[in-house]
Parts: C-alpha cells; structure tokens; sequence
C-alpha cells in the first residue's frame, strides 16, 4: 500500500489504511506499508517504508513526499507483493503506477478524496487547478485495474467523469472495539460539562475544507436560545483558532471545550459525552466519524452531501439537512433536541444499528473479495538481460503513461469547461 498520508497523521486516509492493514495482518497476509516521513512518527514500524518528505507542507500538517528513495527497491524485492495498492493519484501515487508496470502487478486505487476540494493548500489555488487535480485523478484511475470507491455516491461521481475502470464501493469500517461503549460521564466531568447538559459534538480535524465555519455559527445560534447547551469539538487544526474567537464575540467561550486530539478510550469518552454529533462537511467521500458516532449511539445531524447520505437516515438515527441553510441545520439539531425520550431512545437505537453494518471485518472480507481474482503467478525477477530488459521497458511505458496523463489533464483543465 502506497499512501501520500498515514500514521501519525489524524485523518480519514490513514486511518482507513491503518485499519485494513490491521485486519489483513490479522487473518495472515503480510502488508508493507509505503509512506512519508511525519516528524512524530515511531521509529522501528514493522513493514513501513518511510520516504524522505517535506514536513508541514504549505503551513499544513500534510508531509510531501520526495519522489526517490534509494532502498525501496530492495525493500520490494524482499517483499514480493502480489498486488499494489495505491491511496493517492500523485506522489507515492504515481511510484505505485511505476511498480506495479515494472514488476507486473495488478493496481489498485482507492478514490479517498475529492481532491479539488483541497486545492486551498496549494499557493497557485485556482479554478483552473480544481480542473487539473479532477482530471489528474480521472486518468489515475484509468491506469489501475480497479478502482474502490468509499460510497456509493462517489461511485457515481467517478464514472460520470469519465472513470472506465471497474468501481467497487468500499467504505473503511469500524473495529469491533469501537462499539464498546465509552465513559461519557468522565469526560464531562473532565471538561466541565454538567451531567444535565444537552452537548452537542463533532471531531475530526479543524480545518476550513470541513465547512467548519458553517457548522461553528449553526452551534452557536442553537446555543444562543438553549442555555443549558454545549459544544464539545474533538480535534486540532488551522480552523480552531478562528472558532474560539467566534465563540468569544458571542459570550459562549465557556460553554465551547476543545480538548485537542484523542485517541482510543479517550476518543470513545468524548463520543459517549455527546448527545448529538454534527457535521457539516461537504468534501467527504465517506464521512467515517459519522459511523464511529453511531457507534456509541449518538444521531447525527449532517448536511445531505456525498459520503453523509449513505449514512444518515432522516427522522431515523438523525437528521439530513438538504442545503447549507443555517436556520434549517439549526432546526433539525432543535428537533433532535426536543425529541421525548422513547423516541430519542430509537434514534440512539438505529443509530447503534447503521454502525454495525460498517464492520471492519465485513468490509475487509469484502476488500478480499475483490482482491483475489486480480491475482495471477508473480511474475519470476531474475537476473537474465530478457528479464531486465522487460522491467525496464514497462518502467518506461509506465513513465509515458504517468506523463501522458498529467500532459492531458493539464490540458484538459486549461483549455475546456470544468467536468461536473
């Protein structure tokens, strides 16, 4: 697995290849794992290849990677991978393509993001750049062999730009740990939150593609007629700052507890202190801490949105809001509040209900699935001149092909109308 982010990145990429590397490890097959260096990362991982990267790119908490590394050739060799499975359309996307041509391997590509979503970290951020990354990523797919797609509406997406290669829908699922229930009462008493109070929450990483401004003003005016209301909001990131402030022009900065990061118990303790979680996200693919909330029987309210509606079920273990209106998300966070008690109680219930279909164990059984009937006989590396030649040729087929593909998409991006 090739991935442009991981571990001990916070985000829903790396934890989604943590988690299926987890259980691929688990039922017997060996995964190495190909990523850049973090600053914080633990030396000493058992089949992770760090690739030299520059860190913190942009002012941003994302590592670039720099596209050599001298070992990981070796590293291959030793390994002998059956398949290449790669997270990203560029970088360590594009090393992905490399191995995968030169050593006759089948590629896969799971399509994590809506990468035009994020062109705000690049300097040049422009239209004309969100054209260039959609189409960057159309033609990534069209190299592998399969692509996987985190919900079914990304599916869609993808095949309306023009994706040929099949799809699969392969959301990451939730650990059988997850579902145990956390100490919301310690967390509150932690924090400062009263026993009685009505919190609303939401983690994930503060940062302005989470349309967190958005989702911070609808807290606050909900907060603003319900006294007894607060905001737990789990995570770290640029958009933190300028939450805090509007919460402070608003006189509502002790009822807003921002614990940072959490991790394992800790991050099962903040859900279980939740009463309803809400996001307003419209970048997602997947929306994985939306199943992890249901995981500790909180509803959801969530802008109707790609990755939220194959989750959220309206009046059923949450609210979909159906446009970026503020008086309507407040609305429906208003309805979960005001809900009787039998009828919060088969909220929690059904909320409890959609998690368990979001098993890591289901999925990753799924992903196997997929997997096995793309394997074919590895193809014997000796060191005959034939066999040399042949791994050369296809490294310069697959260069042509990643060139190829960036030429086009740049022009595609520069010299036509945006695809939808």
């Amino acid at each position: 697995m090739l991935t442009n982010t991981y571990l001990p990145h916070v985000g829903g990429v790396a934890r989604s290849v943590a988690a299926f590397a987890e259980e691929y490890r688990a039922r017997g097959h060996r995964v190495l794992i190909v990523a850049p260096e973090f600053s914080q990362y633990v030396k000493g991982e058992q089949d992770v290849v760090r690739i030299h990267a520059i860190q913190n790119f942009n002012g941003s908490d994302f590592s670039v990677a720099l596209p050599f590394s001298p070992h990981l050739s070796e590293r291959l060799d030793e390994f002998q991978p059956d398949i290449v499975h790669s997270h990203h359309p560029f970088l360590l996307g594009m090393t992905a393509v490399r191995i995968a041509r030169s050593r006759e391997l089948p590629l896969v590509f799971t399509h994590h993001t809506l990468y035009e979503r994020y062109t705000h970290y690049v300097p040049a951020d422009s239209q004309a750049l969100k054209r260039f990354v959609i189409e960057l990523a159309t033609r990534y797919a069209n190299l592998a062999s399969l692509v996987f797609a985190p919900s079914e509406s990304i599916a869609d997406i993808l095949r309306e730009r023009g994706v040929t290669t099949p799809i699969e829908e392969m959301p990451t699922g939730l650990r059988e740990e997850q579902y145990l229930p956390g100490d919301g009462a310690a967390m509150r008493a932690e924090l400062g939150i009263p026993p009685d109070a009505h919190v609303l929450g939401h983690l994930g990483r503060l940062a302005p593609e989470k349309n967190l401004e958005f989702l911070a003003a609808a807290v606050a005016d909900f907060m603003q007629e319900q006294r007894e209301a607060h905001f737990l909001l789990v995570g770290s990131g640029p958009s933190g700052s300028a939450i805090e402030k509007l919460f402070e022009a608003q006189g509502l900065a002790d009822r807003l507890h921002m614990p940072g990061t959490l991790q394992g118990s800790r991050q099962r303790n903040a859900y279980a202190a939740m009463d309803t979680f809400v996001f307003a996200s419209t970048s997602e693919t997947q929306g994985m801490v939306l199943t992890e909330a249901m995981a500790a029987s909180v509803p959801v309210v969530a802008l109707d949105a790609n990755g939220c509606r194959e989750v959220v079920r309206d009046r059923v273990n949450g609210c979909l809001v159906k446009r970026e209106d503020r008086s309507e998300f407040v609305a429906a966070i208003d309805w979960l509040y005001r809900q009787p008690a039998p009828q919060r109680r088969a909220l929690c219930d059904a909320a409890l209900a959609t998690a368990r279909q979001f098993s890591m164990e289901r999925c990753a059984s799924h992903a196997l699935e997929l997997y096995r009937p793309l394997l074919k006989k590895r193809w014997q590396l000796d060191d005959s001149v034939y066999a040399q030649w042949m791994r050369l040729r296809n490294l310069i087929a697959a260069q042509w092909d990643i060139f190829e593909g960036v030429t086009s998409a740049a022009g595609a991006a520069f010299g036509q109308p945006p695809r939808r």
